[in-house]
């Protein structure tokens, strides 16, 4: 049996993710991570971070790390100053802090280079969701990385589930017919939640996996 491994929000919170990664590899001894993006600001040290998830997995692990909008906000900031402010005010300020000043290049590009979106045979990931009227390859930027849900929505996602964070809640993570939420808060005292998938099975998470901020 193979497994995906589905990471929520962590914003700069090091020691739920190192726990999170040690209970993950204590699960399986092999098979896919996908990080949904949002790895900085707000959280106590986001470079930390960004340090641990560059240097990549061990052993026969892979990892797919997703762009969230707080990447893209970064990203922003330092190519642009009239961006500066709302990364500021978004938690870039802690980044910042936690770098002693200023982002370093490499992470920088890193950010920029990640992808939007991973499907695979049974599911959608990604950071903040899709608009279901819309073909998944006409899917905007913004949609991606901002679009939040209503309350109990749901749709058909193309025949897939979707797995996405963004909107965070202490009650996720929450299945809601063909979606899944896992932003559990863990940057404003929640916890940092991870949906297990059977690679051989459609539809929803078999498991979730959950470390307390």
């Amino acid at each position: 049996m193979r497994y995906t491994f589905a990471i929520g929000d962590i914003h700069g919170c090091i020691d739920p993710l190192n726990r999170m990664i040690d209970l993950i590899e204590a699960y399986a001894s092999d098979g896919a991570v996908v990080f949904l993006g949002d790895y900085v600001d707000r959280g106590p040290d986001s470079k930390s971070v960004l340090d641990r998830i560059i240097a990549g997995p061990s052993g026969q692990w892979s990892w797919i790390c997703l762009k969230g909008n707080h990447e893209d906000m970064m990203v922003a900031a330092y190519a642009d100053s009239d961006d500066r402010d709302l990364w500021i005010g978004n938690g870039g300020l802690e980044t910042e802090i936690s770098y002693d000043g200023r982002v370093s290049s490499q992470h920088l590009q890193w950010a920029a280079d990640r992808p939007l979106m991973h499907v695979d045979r049974y599911r959608i990931f990604v950071h903040a969701g899709v608009v279901p009227e819309f073909p998944l390859e006409r899917q905007t930027k913004r949609d991606l990385l901002w679009l939040r849900f209503p309350p109990g929505a749901s749709g058909d996602y193309w025949g897939k589930h979707l797995i996405h964070g963004h909107t965070p809640s202490l009650s996720n993570p929450v299945t809601t017919g063909n979606r899944t939420n896992i932003d559990s808060a863990c940057v404003f005292g929640g916890k940092l939640s991870c949906a297990v998938f059977d690679d051989e099975l459609a539809g929803g998470p078999i498991d979730f996996i959950e470390v307390k901020a």
